[in-house]
């Protein structure tokens, strides 16, 4: 009884302060469940309030961003970065571009950040970013104003040893490379101040593949400890964007069959899988065309449902890669009922709290977003450094340190979430996140 009144006083503190937050308190809540009893346990971490301390930004920057759009209207954006805790290194987290952008989720995001650089064991403190604009439906050139007009704020409170933004939804290749070169003319410098880059100008091989790849190889650790592997399994995926992309392939790759994908409009079943024709029409159609996922239903003769997601199709493993919670309570019990038997989040807190406790309940392999979306950060991570050093490792080479790292977020989680004969890979990845951050906050004091 006393754990679950030291959470509800934690909570109670941390909505009073951060009112109206609720993805934020979602995040802060899951992970003080688990942590709560391991805090009690090792009172120096009660002592010093790290908890406290964690849950509070180093820094919050709000920021207005106005633009010319294409009738030489002016249009007017905010813009947001969330440096949360750099005690193992620079602010490291994407930037997102989507009208639902706000404090709440960016807090939320930044907040998962710090445990999820961590688990990676790279130097990396944890932040996130970006803005209420939507860069659907915009020209180059008016996404190309955005973007210019953006970093003309952010430039001045990041660096490579400070903070290095990377890509996040809304943000890819084209919004990176806006962003970069109107850094570099700011500053007059070329640093690795930002991470997703062009392989052209400092990018590094792998990148893009990095989020979809790094959940991958995270089920098949996972699945390794029931002597299963990905061969022959029917495999769900939502999303359709990057994560969904290389998951697709990764995945394809090591023997399974992925027969869903989604976007905001809804969900495409091809009981017959998707192919590398099927999956290179969707990188088409999502990367170049920006099109919608209905036009693969329609090219390829197969069901789309409008406004669903994939969690009724039947399959074996889960990928939600598409947003925050969008696996509800009853959409984690039918996972369960058809027979799901690990689910690994390419997405950041996909699944409900609700949901969560279904797939624990079921004691079915589940490995939340902070661990088992990693790779993309991971990667970043691996940027940073041929960036310092001036030099690029072989794809191979970086395939090779983002698969290593990901077996060893899997064996920390292992480490610390071990329940009798189950593992509980959000307590594992909440704790070895927690103490790698806290022993470093300990060793530099009260700041």
């Amino acid at each position: 009884m006393g754990v679950e009144k030291d959470i509800e006083k934690f909570m109670d503190k941390v909505k009073e302060k951060n009112h109206g937050e609720n993805e934020f308190h979602q995040a802060v809540e899951e992970v003080v469940e688990t942590l709560m009893p391991y805090i009690n346990k090792h009172p120096r971490y009660k002592q010093a309030k790290i908890l406290d301390r964690m849950t509070e930004p180093e820094r919050v920057l709000m920021f207005r961003v106005p633009w010319i759009d294409d009738n030489g209207e002016v249009q007017i954006n905010r813009g947001f970065r969330i440096e949360m805790n750099s005690a193992l290194g620079p602010y490291k987290g994407g930037l997102r571009f989507h009208p639902s952008v706000n404090l709440s989720i960016l807090k939320f995001l930044a907040f998962e950040q710090v445990f999820k650089n961590s688990l990676t064991q790279l130097p990396l403190g944890g932040g996130k970013g970006g803005s209420d604009f939507d860069p659907k439906g915009k020209s180059d050139n008016e996404v190309m104003r955005f973007c210019q007009s953006f970093m003309t704020e952010l430039y001045r409170h990041i660096g490579p040893n400070t903070d290095v933004p990377a890509g996040d939804i809304g943000v890819g290749g084209r919004e990176i490379g806006y962003l970069f070169g109107q850094y570099k003319r700011l500053k007059n410098e070329f640093a690795g101040v930002l991470t997703g880059k062009g392989l052209n100008w400092g990018g590094s091989l792998i990148r893009p593949e990095a989020t979809g790849y790094g959940s991958t190889y995270m089920a098949v650790e996972m699945l390794k400890t029931k002597k299963e592997s990905l061969k022959d399994k029917t495999v769900a995926i939502s999303g359709s964007g990057n994560v969904a992309q290389y998951t697709t392939e990764k995945v394809m790759q090591l023997g399974g069959k992925v027969v869903t994908l989604s976007d905001s409009s809804g969900m495409i079943h091809d009981p017959n899988g998707i192919d590398d024709d099927k999956l290179k029409y969707v990188m088409e159609l999502k990367n170049i065309k920006r099109g919608r996922i209905k036009e693969y239903a329609e090219k390829f003769n197969v069901t789309y449902e409008a406004g669903k997601r994939p969690w009724n199709v039947a399959c074996d493993v889960a990928f939600p890669s598409a947003t925050q919670n969008e696996i509800s309570k009853e959409d984690a019990q039918a996972l369960v009922d058809n027979g799901c038997m690990c689910v690994s989040e390419g997405a950041n807190m996909p699944t409900t709290p609700e949901g969560v406790v279904v797939f624990q309940d079921a004691k079915i392999l589940y490995a939340p977003g902070k661990a088992a979306n990693a790779g993309g950060v991971a990667t970043s991570g691996l940027e940073m450094s041929q960036n310092s050093m001036r030099i690029a490792w072989s794809r191979e080479e970086v395939d090779e340190k983002l698969r290593n790292i990901m077996v060893n977020i899997h064996a920390a989680c292992k480490k610390h979430g071990k329940e009798g004969d189950y593992t509980n890979y959000v307590k594992g990845a909440n704790i070895a996140g927690f103490v790698k951050v806290a022993d470093s906050m300990l060793d530099q004091g009260v700041v």
